[in-house]
């Protein structure tokens, strides 16, 4: 069965970027709230498809607006909702809340939901660490609507959002990292609280590893706790430098452990591409770990052929969503025992394409 489902060039989670084999990616957000509307918890009547029009509205009436598309959250099909929640650009069960909507850009690379927790939530999206143009895709958006929309501030609060944490700036920046060296010399706990003393939280990406406190194939999420403290530059500046100390100590302990402990690091390496290399069925779980552990190698110098950015794309084409819409959209042909089971079609599929990635690998 070939399943050459590749991302294209322009997706902004194929490109390379700074630090890229540590930092996956940057997110900012903006949260804004329109002024003489309640926040959407707090609807009443009619408020919620108000605030979507008026929204809509902004983007059909301001610039470029031939590079948006809006679409009423009602209107997308579970699928379609799976994918953007897989690529961070709406949360689960945005469908479902009155009014909601997204507006994305062409290219991917900036979304805005529209009626989830606030009425507006401006996100950019990009390859490692680049915090300031992430930003500077929000603040252009968030400038231009500002032409014809009033967002509520206060003198003493800045802007006004549905969370207290996120009053202020209204701003939240995040960063996607892979910590396995740091995860394997026993740490990880150290560096997480050290980072929570100056207010930045560390959470898993893809959910829970096998230790405790650990993240699945050890990929984790840098953000600050809140907004309401310190201007934009202020928070860029703690969030940007927390993300480069993680680096340093990730690349630090990855030398430390290719002195001290090769043989188990090539072992891990080894056994993730192995199953990788024969499994017939490869649940999401053991994808990703797989792939953090061959990362782990590759960064390493133990293995080679296959670049950062390849890794970082391939996150996202395994995901159960991105994997259904290729099914749903191709043509396969799968051994009768499993040729009416989705789950394991998927499964298999996933199998497909993660030897296809790494046929170039070398060890």
């Amino acid at each position: 069965m070939k399943a050459r489902a590749s991302v294209g060039t322009d997706a902004w989670y194929a490109a390379a970027g700074p630090e890229d084999d540590v930092v996956l990616s940057t997110r900012v957000r903006l949260a804004r709230n329109l002024a003489n509307y309640p926040f959407p918890p707090h609807f009443a009547r009619d408020d919620a498809e108000h605030v979507q029009a008026l929204v809509f509205d902004s983007f059909a009436h301001g610039e470029h607006p031939e590079s948006f598309h809006a679409l009423a959250a009602s209107d997308l099909d579970e699928l379609g909702a799976k994918i953007l929640s897989e690529r961070g650009v709406i949360d689960e069960g945005a469908k479902e809340m009155p009014g909601s909507g997204i507006v994305m850009r062409t290219d991917g690379n900036v979304a805005c939901t529209v009626n989830t927790d606030d009425h507006v939530r401006i996100s950019a999206f990009v390859a490692g660490l680049d915090g300031n143009a992430a930003y500077a895709l929000c603040r252009q958006l968030d400038e231009d609507l500002q032409k014809s929309l009033q967002f509520a501030a206060s003198y003493d609060f800045g802007f006004l959002t549905s969370s207290v944490l996120d009053c202020g700036s209204g701003m939240k920046v995040s960063a996607r990292v892979h910590l396995p060296s740091v995860s394997f010399a026993g740490t990880l706990h150290d560096l997480v609280a050290e980072l929570g003393e100056k207010g930045i939280e560390v959470a898993a990406c893809f959910g829970a590893g096998q230790g405790s406190g650990t993240s699945l194939g050890a990929y984790y999420q840098i953000s600050a706790r809140q907004s309401a403290v310190g201007s934009e530059f202020d928070q860029m500046a703690a969030v940007v430098s927390a993300v480069r100390y993680a680096a340093e100590c990730e690349r630090r302990e990855r030398k430390a452990v290719v002195r001290s402990r090769p043989t188990e690091m090539r072992d891990a390496v080894c056994r993730a591409f192995a199953t990788m290399r024969f499994a017939s069925l490869m649940p999401l779980r053991e994808a990703v770990d797989s792939i953090g552990k061959l990362k782990w190698g590759m960064d390493a110098g133990i293995a080679g052929g296959v670049t950062d950015s390849d890794l970082c794309a391939l996150l996202y084409r395994i995901q159960d969503g991105h994997l259904q819409f290729v099914l749903k959209n191709g043509s396969f042909r799968f051994p009768a025992d499993i040729a009416k089971d989705r789950t394991l079609q998927t499964e298999r599929l996933r199998a497909v394409i993660m030897q296809e990635s790494f046929e170039r690998l070398t060890m």
